[in-house]
């Protein structure tokens, strides 16, 4: 089972980092997560560098892919390598999760067709002017589609993947690593309620 999160240069440590970190608290020899760049390594928006774990192509094959965000997505969303391959991505097949500005990633290549969607305040004026009606929450699911708002939503995306990739219970203990000592129910609780599956979900399982 494979996570590809898709990381850009210029990206937003919180949206890719977070992610990660969560995800790889589902503690399964057959699960792997990675940072899949379209470069061996990228820059993030404060400086950090970080090498690539997998390739574009490798996200496009993986069983689920998180698009993150960053400060030069408007850029990544015209350069046509990037996007060329990005049509690998297939929500009959894999799910897709969107934070932020990889919201406007997910709307180019057609995944959000119909479908409301969940951006930053910053990102949100790109992602209209596609014609994608975005929703004042934190995060949304359609089907084998999420998007998220707002860089500390990273968690609820994490959730939502790792619910509907394994199960709830597997969910629930990622949580518990990272939340908040002294808050953890209240965290969690509010986690699974704004990542609950609607029925319409395709099994990927």
């Amino acid at each position: 089972m494979h996570i590809a999160i898709l990381t850009f240069d210029g990206f937003n440590e919180l949206d890719s980092l977070i992610a990660l970190g969560i995800l790889n608290r589902v503690r399964r020899d057959d699960l792997r997560v990675s940072i899949a760049c379209p470069t061996p390594k990228v820059r993030s928006i404060d400086g950090v560098v970080i090498e690539a774990m997998a390739t574009l192509q490798d996200a496009c094959a993986a069983d689920a892919v998180v698009i993150g965000s960053g400060a030069k997505t408007r850029e990544v969303v015209e350069d046509p390598k990037i996007m060329t391959v990005l049509r690998g991505l297939n929500p009959q097949r894999q799910l897709i999760a969107a934070q932020c500005s990889g919201t406007l990633v997910a709307a180019k290549l057609g995944l959000l067709n119909g479908v409301p969607a969940c951006t930053d305040n910053i990102s949100k004026p790109w992602v209209v002017a596609t014609g994608v009606d975005v929703v004042n929450k934190p995060f949304y699911a359609s089907g084998n589609v999420a998007t998220a708002g707002g860089c500390l939503a990273s968690h609820y995306l994490a959730t939502w993947l790792i619910r509907q990739l394994i199960n709830s219970e597997a969910a629930e203990t990622a949580l518990r690593y990272v939340v908040p000592v002294g808050e953890q129910e209240e965290y969690i609780e509010r986690a699974m309620r704004n990542t609950q599956q609607d029925a319409h979900a395709l099994a990927l399982r």
